[in-house]
């Protein structure tokens, strides 16, 4: 079955998914309007069909929204305000945003249904295969599901209700952009006092990931006490090195609602409880 896709917009993700629609057969509509040239160029070797925002509109069966995060609730009321969608036409929010901001975009689209979507991995192309996380009505996420049947990119399916793969997404990436910054300004500092060497030799011993190791939740907790104020020496290093040390302020603050903790044998729900808790973090460590 041919299906015709309206992509909004084609960026390198976006114009990447589309290239693997075209290639199983389906017509893949985007809009050329106010957009730069290195679009147009992605747009083109992806041989995507330039339509304006109406028609491209009207004659979508699935529209895809895949552009920068801050601009997702602006594309969705853009195609709100037109008002030309199809009864049938399913409305795919694939941006990184949070699942409050995904319902905002639900509402604003009602009564087109919206499928709550969200791409982990890199673009589909050169061998690359992300996985597309969607929730929603079964029915309507099995049609998703089938239309990138037999495409670099996998589908995997978290259940009826939307937020759950806008969750998922933002709490992967939260670690996985967040580890990246401090790796930046560890190996910064390290490059600063020359023993950067140094530094990767102790970090290449380790060959997973901290955030699979939810065990250490609780032993995190039980050590806040001490781990906040390294922290702020930490700051107070990077300040020195000419380095962001905000990063380091926000992880002793976080720690800080662990302070009450100290030593305690917690289980994960537990720490997790106290780490939501309100306290009083004027001077929690003493």
């Amino acid at each position: 079955m041919t299906d015709t896709v309206g992509l909004l917009h084609p960026g390198s993700m976006g114009s990447a998914f589309g290239a693997q629609l075209r290639a199983r057969g389906h017509i893949v509509l985007w809009c050329p309007d106010g957009r730069t040239d290195a679009t147009r160029r992605r747009a083109e070797d992806a041989r995507l069909e330039p339509e304006a925002l109406p028609e491209l509109v009207s004659r979508s069966d699935v529209l895809l929204s895949l552009c920068p995060p801050a601009a997702a609730e602006e594309v969705a009321a853009q195609v709100a305000e037109l008002g030309m969608v199809g009864g049938d036409t399913i409305f795919v929010e694939a941006n990184a945003v949070a699942p409050s901001r995904v319902q905002r975009i639900a509402d604003c689209l009602a009564p087109t249904l919206v499928i709550d979507a969200a791409v982990v991995g890199s673009p589909p192309m050169g061998g690359k295969s992300p996985t597309l996380y969607l929730s929603g009505p079964g029915k309507h996420v099995d049609r998703i599901t089938e239309l990138f049947a037999g495409t670099d990119v996998r589908t995997h399916v978290l259940g009826d209700s939307i937020g759950k793969a806008s969750a998922l997404k933002l709490a992967y990436s939260s670690y996985q952009k967040v580890s990246r910054v401090l790796a930046a300004v560890a190996y910064g500092a390290a490059e600063t006092y020359g023993v950067a060497d140094e530094l990767l030799a102790i970090a290449a011993k380790r060959t997973t990931s901290y955030l699979v190791e939810t065990d250490y939740i609780p032993k995190t907790a039980a050590r806040a006490w001490r781990w906040g104020p390294e922290l702020e020496d930490a700051a107070a290093l990077l300040a020195d090195a000419g380095l962001p040390d905000a990063l380091m302020h926000a992880a002793a603050a976080t720690l800080s609602r662990w302070g009450g903790n100290r030593d305690e044998r917690l289980d994960i729900a537990e720490a997790l409880e106290a780490l939501r808790g309100e306290r009083d973090l004027s001077n929690p460590f003493e």
